[in-house]
């Protein structure tokens, strides 16, 4: 399975924007469905947003739906995920995952990159 490889975590305010990125290691690796997960200290990993490789059929869960964007650049292979208007509770390790099947849970993918830090400060 090929390494996804998330950048673009950081600091920011509430109220901020940050844009992350993922990019899979071998340029070529394909996957029909990309998403990204979050997973705040002493939770569950939970879903974010997804989207299909042509870069449409976007899905969100309640929470970020209306400040996060998810998009993706197939010239580049890269899926990003446009946030805004963050919120405190929105900190979190954000993880970039790639499958081949229309879902939102974890086992709905099977490559990960190994996470970027989000924190959002009050």
């Amino acid at each position: 399975q090929a390494q996804l490889v998330e950048t673009g975590g950081g600091l920011v305010q509430a109220g901020g924007s940050l844009r992350l990125s993922c990019a899979p290691s071998e340029r070529t690796f394909f996957s029909v469905r990309w998403g990204w997960f979050r997973q705040a200290p002493g939770k569950e990993r939970e879903f974010v947003a997804a989207i299909n490789w042509i870069g449409n059929s976007p899905q969100y869960a309640g929470s970020v739906k209306g400040r996060f964007t998810i998009s993706r650049d197939n010239a580049n292979n890269t899926v990003y995920l446009q946030m805004s208007a963050l919120k405190p509770e929105d900190a979190a390790v954000y993880y970039c995952a790639a499958g081949n099947t229309m879902g939102v849970r974890m086992t709905d993918y099977s490559s990960w990159g190994q996470g970027t830090q989000v924190t959002v400060s009050s």
